[in-house]
């Protein structure tokens, strides 16, 4: 038996007085990497809490599979090892921040007696737990909403992972004006079909639509939970399934997060293909809505110096005094050092706070903004893209959550360099079959769709390449040939089989990117969304840029980001550029003002003719292009003469300028027409879910100094434990 006294601040962070680290919030110590041990409150006697500690091994688990979700088509796998041992792989200079909100459906309420505490404990464990899991990675998950239905379920909760998992990233979308998340995930009591213990969208990380996941609670112990959840997360951030030779960790030692099934001992650690993965995820624009820091106020935990994050009162928080290395930073009372400014961030350097307008973020590729410090906060703005919809790669694709999705270059992940999109003709052929080589992905009952001939090319994407196999190790190569006139075409496809099961239906959705992505464009004026080619004007992008008056484009908080030479918010002033989320605009070539300014005589700087898809950026390097906006570079410069000023304001970056945001209603005509309001998630039950709009999820600024905590807010058959 041991004595525990356990401060409420416990629950999320681990802090415990008088036994550091051995309290109910922990619920797991490991001694080494094959042994583990869980803590259990026993019911409260006279005086202090006692506890009771046995081996993990006697807790028992179910043995269970984690089912993916790319796009609409779902896979499962034969989860064997899962998670054990972090490693702390070092994947970028910044912070990344998950604002994470957790739900528990009425039967997990039920599960632990009908107790809200109870309930509420085990989330906040599985949260503190899956935090742990990520902070090696540098990636913090902070939990900003805890949601528990005490008396009914707001969605159709059932045994069908589909279904369970459309309506609830559907009821998400609803409340993102009310609650702001990056990422939002179920977890119910009740089990899944077969062995099932999880499912989750892939590469759907801060998405509106898709980010998020529905979790089983299979075991006794928090600890269950949070490795599923991790898992499932992980698929959100674009990591598939481990292949063979991935995980170094023997299966007696728990094996590793990401392989396909889930049981004793615990997991704990990520490997390098999961951090190759996860890096080609964020290179390629995903996640942009991680570099935010999160609202410190509705945070759970509580307040505490030395949990990472700057809150009221604090100064500085650079963790716990034996992991905190900054020079600037008192770990021990979270205040500055001596004439220090600031402690971290990368608008502070050397103590000291950087000047306005210096690049902290750079874009990484067409679709992103580039951000400045503002001289009085030690961390870059929160990221910010352009708004989805948005034309880029030439007008070839659009923005969609930070990314210019191109056939091209998801040929290229498939199949190497030589990989490229084949004709019209293979997609539609193919994909008219509705198997499992050709489809739109599944309904709500796990049944692939046969293609309508308009939403072909938002199916099993076909390339051309001379490629023997794709790149992925468990995929195979599916080649089909039409005819087109009198010329045979080799239309090549990919499919994952189950490893170990001979022929039979592959069902490890991770391991697939067969599938056209959402946000990829399939002809004039569409865009693929979950398996179907529609209009594009349901994203507002248009409508959203026209207020920009043709100097600017909207961000994805529907602020204009204007051009050179104007002012937000509206960019119809003179100004120095940016947005009102961007920091201010300035370079810092020249750091003095004059009054009687002149351009030097001889050729001017060349800079590209004013077109949505061209860049300048004469105040910084710009970063490498990516290969699917490499035409970006074959863009004629066009000599344009710089007004003199009296002061002289040097330009910085550039966004693409519209001439016009309006489309002429002839092409408008042309694509398929646009649903009403937002796209809604396939509907379950039309009384019971009714399909609303929902505007667009506004990400919150990173906090200056909060105030204190908001008070619990309580619905009629709802615990919400969320300030809002």
């Amino acid at each position: 038996m041991l004595t525990c006294l356990c401060v409420d601040i416990c629950v999320y962070e681990g802090f415990c007085e008088e036994a550091k680290r051995l309290c109910t919030a922990l619920g797991l110590i490991s001694l080494n990497t094959s042994v583990s041990y869980l803590i259990e409150p026993l019911p409260v006697s006279m005086g202090a809490q006692q506890h009771a500690v046995f081996r993990a091994e006697s807790l028992h688990l179910p043995g269970g599979s984690c089912l993916h979700h790319y796009g609409n088509e779902e896979h499962e796998e034969g989860l064997n090892d899962f998670l054990h041992g972090m490693t702390s792989p070092d994947l970028s200079q910044n912070m990344k921040y998950v604002e994470l909100l957790m739900v528990a459906d009425k039967a997990e309420f039920e599960k632990h007696g009908s107790s809200l505490q109870k309930t509420k404990q085990k989330l906040l464990e599985a949260a503190n737990l899956v935090d742990k899991y990520y902070k090696a990675l540098s990636i913090r998950v902070a939990l900003i909403g805890l949601e528990v239905w005490t008396s009914q379920d707001m969605i159709s909760v059932s045994d069908n992972p589909h279904s369970t998992l459309a309506a609830f990233l559907s009821w998400r979308g609803k409340q993102l004006r009310t609650l702001p998340n990056d990422n939002a995930q179920l977890i119910t009591g009740r089990g899944f079909q077969g062995t099932t213990i999880g499912l989750a969208p892939l590469k759907a990380m801060c998405s509106d639509y898709q980010s998020g996941g529905v979790n089983t609670d299979h075991s006794e112990s928090a600890v269950g939970v949070a490795a599923t959840m991790a898992h499932e997360m992980g698929h959100n951030f674009g990591m598939s399934h481990d292949s063979t030779g991935c995980c170094q960790a023997k299966a007696e030692d728990g094996g590793c997060i990401m392989a396909a099934a889930t049981g004793h001992p615990f997991p704990r650690l990520f490997n390098g293909c999961n951090l190759k993965e996860l890096k080609s995820y964020l290179s390629s624009g995903g996640g942009k809505c991680l570099f935010n820091l999160p609202n410190t106020r509705s945070m759970y935990g509580g307040q505490r110096c030395g949990n990472g994050y700057l809150e009221d009162g604090e100064e500085c928080d650079c963790g716990e005094e034996e992991e905190c290395t900054s020079p600037c930073c008192n770990a021990n009372n979270c205040t500055l050092k001596a004439e220090a400014e600031c402690a971290h961030g990368v608008c502070c350097h050397n103590c000291k706070l950087k000047s306005p307008g210096v690049l902290c973020r750079a874009p990484s590729g067409s679709c992103d903004l580039p951000e400045y410090c503002d001289g009085k906060e030690e961390s870059c703005p929160a990221n910010f893209y352009f708004v989805d919809g948005t034309s880029c790669a030439g007008g070839r694709a659009y923005c969609y959550t930070g990314m210019c999705l191109t056939l091209e270059q998801q040929c290229r992940s498939l199949w190497g360099r030589d990989g490229r999109p084949a004709p019209d003709l293979c997609f539609k052929k193919v994909n008219e079959a509705g198997d499992m080589y050709g489809n739109c992905g599944k309904d709500l009952f796990g049944k692939y769709r046969s293609c309508k001939e308009r939403d072909a090319q938002c199916g099993k994407i076909q390339c051309l390449t001379s490629a023997s196999k794709p790149i992925e190790n468990s995929a195979v190569r599916i080649e089909t040939t039409v005819n087109a006139g009198n010329k045979k075409i080799q239309c090549m496809g990919t499919h994952v089989y189950k490893p170990g099961q001979g022929d039979e239906e592959g069902q490890g959705d991770t391991l697939d990117p067969g599938l056209v992505m959402t946000g990829t464009m399939c002809g004039v004026d569409s865009i693929c969304f979950n398996g179907e080619c529609r209009n594009a004007s349901f994203l507002k992008a248009d409508e959203c840029n026209a207020k920009c008056h043709g100097h600017g484009l909207c961000n994805n908080n529907h602020n204009c980001h204007c051009d050179a030479g104007w002012a937000p918010p509206l960019c119809d002033q003179k100004g120095s550029g940016g947005s009102v989320n961007s920091g201010p605009v300035i370079s810092h070539k020249t750091t003095e003002l004059c009054y009687g300014c002149f351009l030097p005589q001889g050729k001017p700087s060349p800079r590209p003719s004013p077109s949505r898809h061209a860049f300048v950026r004469p105040a910084v390097k710009p970063p490498p292009v990516p290969a699917y906006a490499a035409e970006q570079k074959d863009q004629t410069p066009q000599p344009q003469i710089h007004p003199i000023d009296r002061r002289c304001s040097p330009q910085g970056y550039t966004p693409p300028s519209v001439k016009s945001a309006q489309l002429t209603e002839q092409r408008r005509n042309q694509a398929p027409p646009p649903p009403s309001g937002r796209p809604p998630l396939p509907s379950l039950d039309a009384k019971t879910h009714p399909q609303q709009s929902v505007e667009p999820k506004p990400r919150p600024d990173p906090p200056n100094r909060p105030p204190p905590p908001c008070p619990a807010n309580r619905l009629s058959g709802v615990s919400r434990f969320v300030c809002v």
